[in-house]
């Protein structure tokens, strides 16, 4: 399990500011991921054709570019999910784009937690209890911090 102390930890309103360029970058590893399973199971659709007739004329140029358009579209996903991590979010979820934020509360690591769907993040749970654990947010996460003026020395 990767050290949550060196990860970046983001506020509530931090990660809620981030919710509309994450949303963006999930839609489109779900789309590319959901056309390059589309692909895929034409390929193997194929495949179990020729198997099932013992073999088969095939237009070698549009298996290829089958199989360039499969990797295209896994590779589009990847980069999405790689921008997203480089944010210092977690995606637990890619089907139902579930989203983890790492927060520090009362010195302790939680996780922010966010489904697509979801207009804000009102939930939040403890690394241990994952998306059942889930509870609403409370004034711990929208609390500012103080904001201390120093005294003038006499």
């Amino acid at each position: 399990m990767p050290d949550m102390d060196s990860e970046k930890h983001f506020t509530l309103d931090e990660a809620q500011s981030l919710l509309p360029v994450l949303e963006a970058l999930l839609k489109r590893a779900m789309e590319a991921r959901r056309t390059a399973d589309e692909i895929e199971e034409k390929m193997q659709a194929l495949t179990r054709k020729v198997f099932l007739m013992g073999g088969m004329l095939l237009d070698v140029e549009r298996v290829q570019r089958r199989r360039a358009a499969h990797a295209s579209h896994m590779q589009q996903a990847k980069d999405s999910l790689a921008e997203i991590d480089a944010i210092g979010v977690q995606v637990k979820d890619l089907d139902t784009g579930l989203l983890d934020f790492p927060c520090l509360i009362d010195g302790e690591t939680v996780l922010l937690c966010w489904k697509m769907g979801e207009s804000r993040i009102e939930f939040w749970h403890t690394l241990d209890a994952g998306f059942r654990g889930r509870q609403p947010v409370d004034e711990r996460f929208t609390k500012k911090p103080s904001k201390n003026k120093p005294e003038r020395p006499n």
